[in-house]
């Protein structure tokens, strides 16, 4: 009977409200809830009978059901926060965490560092990333992040790079050790770090020996050489520089070279100096130091060598890539956060706690760097929140419940017209 099959399709109108009112409530429940991923209720009718076969035309529809839940992956606002370890994707693709049933993947990046010095997320579970190498090249060996040791060993300097400006027009002088000052044509000093990371004053000293091509001497005062005398100079270290007739510098060369740094440090310590790439080195002479009809003056110099350290701070840049700052000045790169891309991003199953895990239909997931081949890239100190629209939620609401109520109204007049049926034996 017709009226009978009424009763059905209401049924399943109402049924297909109902978990569409689900879907909206979800949505609305987690519309504060970090980098969560708002859902869509899409909904097909149901063919239940054809009057004309496989002609077609005159068909019987049988209800509505529930066909799929759309995922909606649309970037969500991002809110800049204080938290250092707090992060952001701007584009595509998700965080990767280590979870009880395996990789998990998401984009809330609420997460801090445990007593273990590894970071992870609100659940405890450990972040991936990609790690450093002893020289904070980050490297593309894949493991949970973590800090490591809190302190760094001292560096002794093994190389200074000096760019300067020699002045051309200077004369010929005899170097004196004992009067450097007034017997060389210019000096500097810089601090460099001994095998066990004590200070050291070195003074660099230049004298012009010839046309184009000049002496320097590194020296140390006796008080940091071993076996000096306060107040005298020691010689530690000598070389020549040779420049073309236009101010180049055409060549370098060592001539000596040994600290014997006192109290502690290891005798004959190498520090190699470097005033830039010469000609013979093949370079161009734009970046190296040069002698021209002008003042003699550093433009720059920096060393290598460091005193031992302790972790002062820690930071992520826009890169995805924590440092560590050290209270004796040295940054390091520790790791680097690793993003994962999917083929299909509405493929992945949902296991709660703001987490996904790939499907067949996700596709497996493609672990890289950030912005590398169409990864987002890594916000710092920022959280994606929810990209639910509240407003788009309350006309949803508002529609499943005019829906929810014309299909009850569907059951009421089917079994208004029953009961007519059932009058007719009185």
């Amino acid at each position: 009977m017709g009226i009978l099959r009424s009763f059905n399709i209401g049924i399943s109108g109402l049924n297909a409200a109902g978990q569409g009112m689900g879907v909206i409530g979800d949505n609305i429940a987690n519309a504060g809830t970090t980098g969560f991923k708002s859902s869509r209720a899409e909904f097909q009718d149901v063919l239940a009978k054809s009057l004309k076969g496989i002609d077609g035309g005159d068909q019987f529809g049988a209800g509505v059901h529930l066909a799929h839940i759309k995922p909606m992956m649309n970037q969500g606002d991002v809110t800049r926060t204080e938290s250092i370890t707090d992060l952001a994707i701007s584009g595509d693709g998700f965080f990767k965490v280590e979870a009880p049933f395996g990789s998990g993947y998401t984009r809330d990046g609420s997460m801090h560092f445990n007593k273990e010095g590894q970071l992870v997320n609100s659940d405890g579970y450990k972040v991936m990333g990609f790690i450093a190498d002893e020289s904070g090249s980050i490297t593309n060996k894949q493991e949970p992040i973590k800090l490591g040791s809190t302190t760094i060993p001292a560096q002794g300097t093994k190389e200074v790079k000096v760019n300067m400006n020699i002045d051309s027009r200077a004369d010929i002088l005899e170097f004196n050790l004992e009067k450097p000052e007034k017997t060389a044509n210019f000096t500097h000093t810089m601090t460099v770090y001994d095998n066990i990371g004590t200070a050291r004053l070195v003074t660099l000293a230049y004298n012009k020996v010839g046309n184009n091509q000049w002496k320097y001497r590194a020296l140390v005062d006796g008080k940091d050489a071993e076996g000096g005398e306060e107040g005298k100079m020691y010689e530690q270290a000598s070389g020549t520089l040779t420049f073309n007739d236009k101010g180049v510098l055409q060549q370098e060369a060592s001539d000596s070279n040994a600290f014997n740094f006192n109290k502690g440090a290891a005798q004959g310590q190498k520090i190699e100096f470097d005033f830039g790439k010469a000609l013979s080195e093949g370079g161009t002479g734009l970046d190296a130091s040069t002698q021209y009809g002008s003042d003699a003056n550093i433009n720059r110099h920096t060393q290598d060598g460091h005193s031992a350290g302790t972790l002062a701070s820690l930071s992520f840049n826009d890169d995805g890539v924590l440092s560590a700052v050290y209270d004796n000045g040295v940054s390091r790169d520790i790791s680097q956060m690793a993003i994962a891309k999917f083929e299909n991003n509405e493929g992945l199953f949902k296991v709660g706690k703001n987490l996904y895990k790939e499907s067949k239909n996700s596709g497996q997931a493609a672990v890289g760097k950030p912005g590398e081949s169409g990864r987002g890239d890594v916000l710092a100190k920022s959280l994606e929140l929810s990209n639910v629209d509240i407003a788009n939620e309350f006309v949803g609401l508002m529609t499943s419940q005019r829906n929810f109520q014309a299909n009850s109204r569907t059951l009421t007049t089917a079994d208004q017209m029953l009961q007519e049926v059932l009058n007719i034996k009185r």
